[in-house]
């Protein structure tokens, strides 16, 4: 009988990386904490409650429209802290670099990794950097990971047991922006809109919300898997379902253009500079507003809500009335995004 091997799918965050992540990983290592699968570990240290993260980068181009690798190493990390509860405090930085990189790119991206901390109010505290010979590295990969403190009352952030039906569904800004950044880049697309990475570090635009933190059920960061993957994996063994409405999904006309040219479902693109966040119903309208006054929000909107009526599903809305089952990714759209 043939090994089973790794494929590309296995990276994108969807349908193949969570079967791996259950059936390696939490096969071996599993605990309480990783079990939670959220985008940070929660632990207690000397009574406080921490949040703690890690992630890898080998995003190619490493320099793209609206930002470099990182750029986006921070911010992403930063963000898993943000969406935890957490206020991001610490983060570390391992560079692997392939001989012969241009040291004046490494200064670049060093400084926009000091720039973007420096944004985030986070501080890069200790590193590696290890060297391979040509051609056992793509240029440059980076690992970062995050410490935060979790302040009180934000403790059901981590879990998804405070959803309940009616509960509304927001997206704070228009989706797809980095997955097609990046495939313009990669394919030197002719855009009649020039499309930028969202990438961005998110404190400042959560914390604003988080001031009554009661109002918010659960968050998340919309990256690999897109919208599509992390509602699906919301739901999922749930007593409850969401709708949402295709209507109401913002995703700029040159994204739109650009998905309908590859085949591409905006649902299921990248981001890394947008939360999905699920709210209580009578704070909805409120939270937008708030969340339209930060510039990283300004295309906040309400999509759909929490329902009882199809369990562990969610299903959308199309705009002629019919509606649909959604899924997660499966498969691979576009690898080495993030």
């Amino acid at each position: 009988m043939s090994k089973q091997l790794i494929q590309i799918g296995h990276g994108s965050g969807g349908r193949l990386s969570n079967a791996l992540i259950r059936e390696v990983f939490l096969k071996h290592f599993h605990n309480l904490f990783l079990e939670e699968l959220s985008d940070s570990a929660r632990i207690q240290l000397n009574g406080k409650e921490i949040a703690y993260t890690t992630d890898s980068y080998v995003i190619d181009p490493i320099f793209f429209p609206g930002g470099d690798i990182g750029q986006l190493a921070v911010s992403g990390t930063v963000n898993d802290l943000c969406v935890s509860g957490a206020i991001p405090k610490y983060l570390s930085a391992g560079m692997i670099i392939e001989e012969g990189f241009p040291i004046d790119d490494l200064d670049n991206i060093a400084a926009s990794m000091a720039k973007e901390a420096q944004n985030a109010g986070i501080l890069i505290v200790t590193g590696d950097t290890k060297v391979v010979k040509r051609g056992q590295c793509d240029k440059l990969f980076i690992n970062t990971s995050g410490v935060g403190i979790v302040p009180k009352g934000r403790h059901h952030l981590k879990n998804r047991e405070s959803i309940k039906a009616g509960d509304k569904i927001i997206v704070t800004g228009t989706l797809g922006d980095h997955a097609i950044a990046i495939l313009a880049a990669r394919e030197n697309l002719s855009l009649d809109e020039n499309i930028l990475s969202d990438a961005a570090p998110l404190t400042s635009m959560i914390e604003g919300i988080l001031e009554h933190p009661e109002n918010v059920c659960y968050m998340r960061d919309i990256t690999r898997g897109g919208l599509a993957t992390i509602l699906v994996e919301t739901c999922k063994k749930r007593s409850y379902g969401m709708l949402i409405r295709e209507k109401n999904l913002p995703v700029k006309q040159s994204v739109r253009a650009v998905c309908e040219l590859y085949g591409f479902d905006p649902i299921y693109l990248a981001n890394e500079g947008k939360i999905m966040m699920v709210v209580k119903p009578d704070k909805a309208q409120y939270i937008i507003e708030i969340l339209r006054k930060h510039k990283l929000g300004k295309n906040s909107i309400i999509i759909g809500e929490v329902t009882d009526k199809h369990p562990g599903r969610v299903v959308m809305q199309s705009v002629i009335g019919g509606k649909r089952i959604v899924d997660m990714l499966s498969g691979e759209m576009l690898p080495r995004i993030c």
